[in-house]
Parts: C-alpha cells; sequence; structure tokens
C-alpha cells in the first residue's frame, strides 16, 4: 500500500465548492441550536497531549446537551465505566473538542468544535437533573465552529431504516464479550445487563 501525500489527495479530491467551505460558522445560529435542542445522542472526540485520540458516545433525554448561549454548550455526565479518557483529554491536553450529534430519523448530522472545560459546580450539577440524579460533573465547551454535514453517510448505512436493524440477539451481552476478552468479571445474560442499565442512568 502506497501512502498518499497532500499533493496526491488534490489529484483525487476536487476542491470544495464556497459554499462548503462558508457553512462553517462561528457560532450557534438559530438552525444549529434547533437540531441540538431535538439531539438525545452525540459523540464526543477529545485528544491528548501525549498524541492520543478519544472518540465517546454520550446521550440522554432530547435536548440532554444544553444551549447557553450562541458560544456555549452544557454537557452533562452521566454513570459509565470510569475510564474519564475524554475528561483526561481535556484537562491534560489542549481542551480541543469535538461533537458530532445526531437527531432520529434526520440524515444530516450537526459537527461542533470548541474548547471545553470540566466543571463539578453545586448549582451547575443541580440544574442538570435527568434520570433522578444530577450529573458527577459537567463539561464546558466555548463554541468557536459549527456545521452541518449532509446526509450521505447516514443515507448509504440506512440508519434510521427499520429493516435493517438487526436483533440484540445475534451478539453476546456486553458482559459476556468482556469476560470472552479479558478473563475478568462475572459473564451477565442481556436481561440481566438490561435491568441493571436501568437503575444505572
Amino acid at each position: 500500500m502506497t501512502d498518499l501525500c497532500a499533493e496526491d489527495l488534490a489529484t483525487i479530491y476536487p476542491k470544495p465548492s464556497p459554499r462548503v467551505i462558508a457553512k462553517a460558522r462561528p457560532e450557534i445560529d438559530v438552525h444549529a441550536r434547533k437540531f441540538i435542542e431535538m439531539s438525545p445522542f452525540c459523540v464526543l472526540a477529545t485528544s491528548g497531549s501525549d498524541g492520543s485520540v478519544d472518540a465517546s458516545p454520550r446521550g440522554g433525554g432530547v435536548g440532554f446537551v444544553h444551549v447557553a448561549g450562541p458560544n456555549q454548550l452544557l454537557m452533562p455526565d452521566r454513570s459509565g465505566n470510569n475510564r474519564i479518557d475524554s475528561f483526561k483529554n481535556i484537562v491534560e491536553g489542549s481542551g480541543f473538542v469535538h461533537l458530532l450529534f445526531f437527531v432520529p430519523g434526520i440524515d444530516e448530522t450537526l459537527r461542533v468544535g470548541g474548547t471545553g472545560k470540566v466543571s463539578v459546580d453545586p448549582d451547575l450539577l443541580a440544574s442538570m437533573v435527568e434520570f433522578g440524579k444530577p450529573p458527577r460533573a459537567v463539561l464546558s465547551i466555548a463554541v468557536s465552529e459549527v456545521y452541518f454535514h449532509c446526509g450521505k453517510a447516514l443515507m448509504r448505512s440506512k440508519l434510521w431504516t427499520p429493516d435493517v436493524q438487526v436483533k440484540r440477539s445475534v451478539m453476546p451481552s456486553i458482559t459476556e464479550v468482556i469476560h470472552d476478552q479479558t478473563g475478568l468479571g462475572e459473564p451477565d445474560a442481556q436481561e440481566i445487563v438490561e435491568e441493571r442499565y436501568k437503575t444505572q442512568l
């Protein structure tokens, strides 16, 4: 396999149109705000000072990421695996973050870039109670770039099409997978995992 350079890429891909360049905005406008307020899910990407990169799923109720202003988002952090790779990257690295928002049923996605800070301010935590409990921390993002992606990727994948969705039973439970991979912990059937999820959201 031959490694490509920037000049090679220029021969493969045409230059983006002025419209594609201009769509990147420096703040959250009315359209981006509406999209974020409809979104129950996004992917958070961060990079650390050691070159490590992390991308992790984040979800909650519709509009779980709060638009605090045209250049500020607030994302509550709920219980997870406690690896905190994203937060380590933010507090130890450049603080740069990117978010990719999804809205079920809509093929377009929204990308938001900026810098993040982690807060455990008691008043802020108390204002973001969901699933009967406050978040453990809140990620405050100073937004510097916002733009919509076209729907081609999701249309190709048919992500929202019911007839391509697979049955959960085709995969073992996550604890069974991790037990097979590591030999650690106790493997539980999917029904037990789902019941545990209900109390740990």
